[in-house]
């Protein structure tokens, strides 16, 4: 719980401070069929986004002796930061900036409730997560239709040993409602 505090003071600094640029939509929300759920992403600064998504998420079992071999579909609450990296030479080399279309990596964090499992002759009721660092792509088109994939190494934390994994998101869905900022682009 004290790490609470300083974390969510900093959100409301970075949320506070931004200031919106000619790069990234203001904000746009997006359904996911892949991982069926919702995605919220919000423009932060000239090439930053705030992405929140909340969905059934396939990812790594970490209640199981070998969490690599072993999936599973989990509700979960996933934060990335996505700084857009490549916006400039898109602009240049004539392509679109729809949709934050572009490539980016981000710092990335997610809360996965799998309901209890059995770990260690123990049944485990609570949820787990990871933090980590993503990169990854996104493109959106006039249509809609959108999709972006990323993947990393994550810190996995819960009621079981903590260790280092990959993380692996891919988002396939359609852009319900979006406020444009990308001006002139």
């Amino acid at each position: 719980m004290k790490n609470v505090l300083p974390l969510l003071l900093l959100f409301f600094a970075v949320i506070g401070s931004a200031q919106f640029g000619k790069n990234c939509e203001i904000r746009q929300l997006k359904f996911n069929f892949i991982s069926p759920g919702f995605e919220y992403e919000l423009g932060l600064g000239v090439n930053s986004t705030l992405d929140i998504r909340a969905a059934w998420q396939l990812g790594l079992d970490p209640f199981t002796a070998d969490p690599i071999e072993n999936y599973d579909f989990f509700p979960a609450l996933t934060v990335q930061t996505r700084f857009y990296h490549n916006f400039e030479k898109r602009f240049r080399n004539g392509r679109q900036s729809y949709g934050n279309s572009g490539n980016f990596i981000a710092p990335a964090a997610a809360l996965l409730a799998p309901g209890t499992r059995s770990f260690a002759d123990n049944d485990n009721d609570g949820a787990f997560g990871y933090v980590g660092i993503v990169y990854g792509i996104q493109r959106s088109y006039d249509s809609g239709f959108s999709f972006s994939i990323d993947a990393g190494p994550a810190y996995y934390l819960g009621a079981f040993e903590g260790g280092i994994y990959p993380v692996f998101n891919v988002s396939i869905g359609w852009i319900i409602s979006e406020k444009r900022w990308c001006l002139g682009r």
